[in-house]
């Protein structure tokens, strides 16, 4: 088939990558423009800009893929089938009816579950033990198409939001070009969602990363997989930023105290006093410095229980 790729970042991009191994001809790639990155602000490219240019895919790159002018330049690709992944804009219905085939989008959840902005980390954020790929027709709405097929990725008890985008990034090629297989042999079967059974992945905002030492050490633990490499779970000591990357759960009692106490110092370990249970800090980053394990901090920050973070 020939096709229009439409993608921004790293998982679209291994996605393209695959695509690329196959017969099917990427006639062009859509991404977002060039946007301001590091503290140099200097314009980057998306990850799937650069896998377009070093196969020689021409790359559109419209601030506003529903303009006018947008639209005329997608139709005179004469593309059978757009393809996409993690754009980042909303696709019009003008859009959708310029492919014979349609467009048909890769999805890192188990629709109707986590449709929305970030439903890696969301998986893991809730608890879940299960996630996937699911590989749909897009229609006017928001993940809201009907299913072509899916895979399930299980969600292991050391799953961070960068190992799981890995696995889902593997998986997602080889899905759609199982799902592209379908419409051209005409055996695709389009499933509807059940849209009373939807969860939405709001967008992260660093802000989220705040641990709430008041929460259970549980879900403070997930926070910090989650969350980890972006936005990263963080508190305050003495008013500094300290970001934690690597935590595990105890439920040792200890006496009453306040929550996000320092409650002992073992085993290369801080325990930190929660709503319920104790987090277990293995590895952090003290504001300004590089991460490291907490036996490391300790011989360069001593602490003594009693500390109490979260200020």
């Amino acid at each position: 088939m020939r096709a229009v790729f439409m993608g921004t970042p790293d998982i679209a991009a291994e996605v393209l990558k695959c695509l690329l191994t196959s017969e099917h001809e990427i006639v062009a790639v859509v991404t977002q423009p060039d946007r301001p990155k590091g503290r140099g602000k200097e314009l980057a490219k998306s990850p799937v800009k650069l896998v377009a240019e070093e196969h020689g895919i021409p790359v559109f790159q419209p601030e506003k893929v529903k303009a006018p002018e947008a639209v005329a330049q997608l139709k005179e690709y004469r593309a059978d089938i757009f393809l996409v992944a993690a754009f980042g804009q909303i696709v019009s219905k003008e859009i959708l009816d310029i492919p014979k085939y349609g467009c048909i989008n890769v999805h890192a959840s188990l629709l109707p579950e986590y449709r929305g902005a970030a439903p890696i980390q969301w998986a893991i954020l809730d608890g879940k033990e299960v996630t996937g790929i699911t590989i749909m027709r897009m229609d006017e709405g928001i993940d809201t198409g009907d299913m072509i097929c899916r895979v399930e990725i299980p969600i292991t008890a050391e799953e961070t939001g960068g190992s799981l985008h890995d696995k889902l990034a593997a998986a997602g090629g080889p899905l759609l070009l199982e799902a592209i297989r379908q419409i051209e042999d005409g055996t695709v079967v389009y499933t509807p969602q059940n849209h009373e059974e939807h969860t939405y992945a709001k967008m992260l905002r660093k802000e989220l990363g705040k641990l709430d030492f008041t929460e259970s050490a549980k879900k403070l633990e997930r926070y910090i997989r989650g969350l980890n490499p972006w936005p990263s779970a963080y508190t305050y000591k003495d008013g500094k930023t300290i970001k934690f990357w690597n935590a595990s759960v105890s439920y040792e009692k200890f006496d009453a105290c306040p929550c996000g106490t320092l409650v002992s110092v073992r085993n290369g370990m801080l325990w930190i006093m929660t709503g319920d249970g104790i987090l277990q800090v293995k590895e952090l980053q003290p504001e300004g410095k590089r991460r490291m394990t907490t036996e490391e901090y300790l011989r360069g920050y001593p602490l003594v229980p009693g500390v109490v973070f979260g200020s």
